[in-house]
């Protein structure tokens, strides 16, 4: 009997184990895209990217929607900057102050510029305005100028948002403002919040300065002097405190935009270069903590994203445009005077490795199906990079992963041969089959 009972004890104290290290693994699955890291970030979800691969270097809880605040405003700013590119707009061109945006600059503790009934500002001023000081009546402003009116305006968003591949994220205003918030002008009560997932703002983030890259411009200036030269000019400082000059400076940082609400928390999309890398990081939800205010521990845990990132990895160039890949030097073509065509690199590879590891990262070249008429600088090929032993790595989009590497070019032109010249290439193959076959 007391066999019994030590060995249902010892069949307890075992399952209890088990246990705790099924819950132990499902929690590494999902905290993380690199388990060594261990950041203790104090945020309800962050992402870190490396833009130019897409590689995720660390994320937590990422594809989680939560409301982001002011952090929408990257996605006016990206169809403010698209209506000016197909000159829907311009830079210079005077917008009249609206009731609407009139009544967004008197809202209690909501970021703004004060714009007045009667006054006119230029898109540009006003596009300073949103992206410096996070001004949420000069972004109104502008989305009633681009989309006619802010309902518009937000389908416009929702349409980006689904071309970009954001697929946690569904905004209901262009500011950020919970919608049930803006009195006689609320026109959406449920839901009444934006959201976006941390992976979805990274996207947008790189999708801004990918396609827009003079944004960060903008989102670099520390302070700015809104009606400068007038009676009525208001001095604003960057709600950014990691840019030069401010409370958290953060050396690289140059962008992009942080974000605040009650339902929110404090969240933050930064970006910052350091020895040619950019990386991108968010997080999201912060709250203050030990005498810490929520606005500035969303700066100190992303330092701990630059810090860890910057620190363990770099953007290794292993091959310059135009060079030979050894072992791969030629490409087989078909119907060719040439039997081959030289290969080469199409641009500059990169790959993003962790410090001391480059060497690790091995060539793989697949070529394409060659037939003859071949000409100088088309695509033959794809070359990739993958450490040896390396498991699977996580990128920010499916279309990361399957466009990573770089295009492999022909080195010279290869012309089509002529029938007379395959038919007898074709008599030498066919006697050389039949003299091996003998041998053998």
């Amino acid at each position: 009997m007391r066999w019994h009972r030590w060995t249902k004890r010892l069949a307890g104290i075992v399952l209890s184990v088990a246990l705790f290290g099924l819950a132990g693994w499902g929690g590494a699955s999902t905290a993380s895209a690199d388990t060594q890291a261990n950041l203790q970030l104090e945020a309800k979800s962050a992402i870190l990217v490396e833009p130019t691969t897409g590689k995720v270097l660390y994320s937590m809880n990422p594809d989680v929607p939560l409301p982001p605040a002011s952090m929408s405003k990257m996605m006016t700013e990206y169809l403010v900057l698209e209506a000016l590119k197909q000159n829907k707009i311009k830079w210079d061109e005077k917008v009249p102050v609206s009731e609407y945006a009139f009544y967004v600059a008197r809202i209690p503790d909501s970021a703004g510029v004060y714009l007045n009934a009667g006054e006119e500002h230029s898109v540009k001023d006003l596009y300073k305005a949103m992206a410096i000081a996070s001004a949420n009546d000069a972004t109104v402003l502008l989305a009633e100028k681009v989309g006619g009116s802010e309902a518009n305006f937000v389908k416009m968003m929702n349409e980006k948002a689904a071309q970009l591949g954001m697929k946690n994220s569904s905004f209901v205003t262009s500011t950020g403002l919970p919608a049930n918030e803006l009195g006689p002008y609320s026109y959406s009560n449920e839901p009444k919040e934006n959201q976006m997932s941390a992976r979805d703002a990274a996207i947008l983030a790189r999708a801004l300065i990918r396609d827009f890259p003079e944004a960060l411009e903008y989102s670099k200036i520390p302070r700015m002097v809104f009606r400068e030269g007038t009676p009525n000019a208001i001095p604003k400082a960057n709600y950014n405190w990691m840019l030069p000059g401010l409370p958290n400076t953060y050396p690289g940082v140059d962008g992009l935009k942080t974000g605040y609400t009650a339902a929110a928390g404090y969240c933050f999309t930064g970006t910052a270069t350091r020895d040619g890398m950019r990386l991108i990081s968010v997080v999201m939800g912060v709250k203050g903590q030990g005498g810490v205010s929520g606005e500035t521990k969303r700066f100190a845990e992303t330092k701990k994203l630059f810090d860890y990132g910057f620190s363990t990895y770099k953007l290794t160039k292993v091959l310059d445009k135009g060079a030979t890949i050894a072992g791969s030097e030629a490409a087989p073509v078909k119907k060719g005077v040439e039997l081959t065509v030289p290969a080469v690199t199409g641009s500059v590879a990169t790959v993003v490795t962790k410090v001391g590891e480059e060497k690790k990262y091995k060539p793989t070249v697949v070529f394409n199906d060659l037939t003859a008429p071949i000409k100088k600088g088309q695509a033959i090929g794809k070359l990739t990079f993958k450490a040896e032993g390396a498991g699977n790595e996580e990128y920010l989009q499916p279309e990361d992963a399957q466009k990573g590497g770089i295009e492999i070019v022909a080195n010279q032109d290869v012309e089509e041969a002529s029938w007379i010249r395959l038919f007898f290439r074709g008599i030498i193959q066919f006697i050389k089959n039949l003299f091996a076959n003998i041998v053998g």
